[in-house]
């Protein structure tokens, strides 16, 4: 064996190892509407082969709670635990705390405000989401959804979701809020008792500066950067890579940032080969083993 494929070797073991008791908390598997390089179940297998500990299937249209139990009672040897939540599009009755009651009941995890119906979504369709994934039938157009009134005020349906959220102790997430949006709800979720937030891939579409992720985070939310962004895919290329990632990391602190995949869909890598590719990048740049544990598990699997 040569001494450059000992090395390999050894650097795949390395990242095997760091990859053990992983959680995916955006993971895009299919069905859906959207054409999707992998279901939900070759998903789960894939995550358990890699020693993952949880998965979280996230659709923009519905939510997959009974999907992940399904999963887990036909298939209950994975090691994997399942679960989802509920996206408040126009699909489940946009900002809607009848949606998340039931998803809480159901056993759904996050509720992520939303994201191909915000009106900050669909305000940058000429630039920032002109490639995000069509469905193969058109489907009817989205109705601009906000969590603000005309006084800059949360709504009523706002708060009423919020309230569920606290008492059902699950994720508040951004979905597709603009950051100005998010300064105004986390602060009233916050009060009201939510104790689990998150702001999905805070530098793109949301709009998050270095200032608003050192302020939010200091809040209690967590970051939640999408590996997608950060390694090679055959959709293009990307913008950003694994040092810029590391510095992002530093805004809010290792403490208060979570990786999640958001892959799943085509010409994209499958998700568990976005945390090896993304693992073994962070390992080049020499980041603590033990951060790079807590980026893609520990932390996510405390807000689980």
């Amino acid at each position: 064996m040569t001494e450059a494929s000992s090395a390999t070797l050894d650097r795949n073991a390395e990242i095997a190892d760091l990859l053990v008791g992983a959680v995916d908390l955006h993971c895009h598997s299919g069905p859906a509407v959207f054409p999707r390089l992998l279901d939900h179940y070759e998903a789960m297998m894939e995550a358990s082969e890699a020693g993952f500990s949880a998965l979280v299937y996230k659709d923009h249209f519905y939510p997959g709670m009974a999907h992940a139990r399904l999963l887990e009672t036909l298939y209950p040897d994975t090691g994997v635990r399942l679960y989802s939540g509920v996206a408040l599009n126009n699909a489940s009755g946009g900002i809607n705390p009848h949606a998340v009651d039931h998803a809480v009941k159901l056993g759904g995890k996050i509720v992520w405000m939303p994201t191909f119906a915000a009106a900050n979504h669909i305000d940058k369709s000429a630039n920032e989401t002109k490639n995000y994934p069509k469905s193969v039938n058109p489907m009817l157009p989205p109705i601009p959804l906000t969590v603000l009134d005309e006084k800059g005020k949360l709504t009523k349906e706002t708060n009423e979701v919020l309230e569920v959220i606290a008492a059902g102790d699950i994720i508040l997430s951004s979905g597709h809020l603009s950051v100005d949006e998010l300064k105004v709800l986390y602060p009233e979720a916050k009060r009201r008792g939510v104790k689990k937030m998150m702001i999905n891939h805070p530098t793109y579409v949301i709009g998050c500066s270095d200032d608003d992720i050192r302020e939010l985070s200091r809040l209690g939310v967590y970051m939640e950067h999408s590996i997608c962004m950060f390694i090679p895919n055959e959709r293009g290329p990307s913008k950003w890579d694994a040092a810029e990632l590391r510095r992002l990391v530093g805004l809010a602190g290792v403490e208060m940032t979570i990786f999640g995949s958001d892959l799943g869909l085509v010409k994209m890598p499958r998700p568990v080969e976005g945390y090896r590719a993304i693992v073994n990048d962070l390992l080049d740049l020499q980041m603590p083993k033990s951060d790079i544990r807590k980026l893609v598990g520990a932390n996510a699997a405390s807000l689980l």
